[in-house]
């Protein structure tokens, strides 16, 4: 991966700690390795060479976004929480209502031109709950799709006028099935996280999850009852097949799969595994009702730490890792975008990066129909998500139809929310 290079950087990369200075230690836990280790690894250099007297320990990563919730409120039990967690973005939630996270509003009061630092009002409400903001957004990411444009040009589609509506979308696929070799037309990542691309197709069909006060679901009126319709026209009318989210990935990645709607998180494993064989492009979420929207996912930086000398050392890791090089090695190394507004007119952090990598621009013009990812209320938000993913697969598998696998899912979920 390539380095960031910056004066304040370059300036701090020769520092070492003095003889006898304090050093804090604190330990950090971050998922889905496949994409970050390398990020993180880079941070963590980065970090301690501008912060000497602080030393930062990873914990192994969380394995996905829900086991990192259920891990970290295991250690809650034993006290064993680490000091700073990266917790996926509407999981945040579990954490406030529980008392475990730190109220981060005195930390941020003692910094100087805070939002001038890059951290704006829309992203600050990403943590944001009631009075209190618990954490910093860090990695952002839409749902995208990538295109094969060698099999779309094969099946006569034009790759410099990509569909932006589900009807052209499912007619390209339906071409792109039509060349057999067992060539995939389409594959829409159904299961990301358990609820993420449901509430993708719900907000951008204009549907909500729940009523304003919470009380009931919502995901079951006549604009999710759109959206379960486009999820079956994506399996009967693209043929799209029962795959694990890992061997769709592998298919794709091998030239056999057309259209992949997935995360932008993926932009540079996609660059890393396609590696030249084939030409591929990425194109914007289909929005299809009124009011569309798309879930802002992701994850962001929350604290744990009791100890106050912790505290601050944390603090300095989170504004770190959220500020301008930290969200420059973390959009460079993966495909979120950044939580930070600051690098993007930096020329020497992101200002020329997107003209080289203008595939990342699709989650970048999508800014304006972004919404937080919704976050059930209640003690049952993880099981509401199991639920919700159970549901999911049985009209996936075809073992029940759109209609009754979303009047099944609103009943279980229903009995669920508090």
């Amino acid at each position: 991966m390539r380095q960031v290079r910056t004066t304040i950087a370059a300036a701090t990369m020769a520092l070492v700690p003095m003889a006898g200075m304090a050093e804090t230690t604190i330990e950090v836990q971050y998922p889905l390795a496949f994409i970050f280790d390398d990020v993180f690894a880079e941070l963590k250099t980065a970090f301690e060479a501008e912060n000497p007297d602080i030393k930062v320990v990873y914990r192994a990563p969380y394995k996905e976004y829900e086991d990192g919730a259920q891990t970290a409120l295991r250690q809650a039990v034993t006290d064993q929480l680490p000091d700073v967690s990266m917790q996926a973005i509407n999981l945040q939630r579990l954490f406030v209502d529980r008392g475990l996270a730190v109220d981060l509003k005195p930390f941020i009061a003692k910094e100087e031109n805070w939002a001038e630092r890059g951290y704006s009002d829309s992203m600050m409400a990403l943590g944001t709950f009631g009075e209190g903001t618990y954490g910093m957004a860090f990695a952002v990411s839409t749902p995208i799709i990538y295109y094969n444009t060698d099999l779309v040009e094969q099946a006569g589609g034009d790759p410099d006028n990509l569909p932006t509506d589900w009807d052209g979308v499912l007619k390209l696929a339906q071409d792109i099935n039509a060349l057999g070799d067992d060539k995939v037309g389409i594959y829409h990542s159904w299961a990301i996280t358990g609820n993420w691309m449901w509430q993708a197709l719900v907000f951008s069909h204009g549907g909500s999850m729940t009523t304003p006060d919470e009380a009931e679901v919502a995901f079951n009126d006549e604009n999710g009852q759109r959206a379960m319709a486009t999820f079956g026209r994506i399996l009967d009318e693209g043929q799209m097949p029962d795959l694990s989210q890992e061997a769709a990935r592998q298919t794709f990645f091998a030239g056999n799969m057309g259209i992949w709607t997935e995360s932008t998180s993926l932009l540079r494993v996609a660059d890393e595994n396609v590696g030249g064989k084939f030409a591929w492009k990425t194109g914007p979420f289909p929005l299809a009702g009124p009011d569309p929207r798309l879930p802002t996912g992701g994850n962001a930086a929350m604290m744990f730490a009791s100890d106050p000398e912790k505290q601050a050392a944390a603090w300095e890791f989170m504004k770190f890792i959220t500020g301008p090089v930290g969200a420059t090695i973390m959009v460079k190394g993966t495909g979120y975008a950044p939580p930070n507004s600051a690098p993007a007119e930096d020329p020497d952090l992101l200002k020329f990066f997107y003209d080289d990598h203008p595939n990342h621009l699709t989650a970048l013009r999508q800014a304006p129909y972004m919404t937080p990812w919704y976050a059930f209320p209640g003690d049952n938000n993880l099981k509401i998500i199991d639920v919700i993913k159970d549901h999911l697969q049985s009209v996936a598998n075809r073992s029940a139809t759109p209609a009754e696998g979303l009047a099944a899912m609103a009943d279980d979920v229903q009995r669920l929310m508090p």
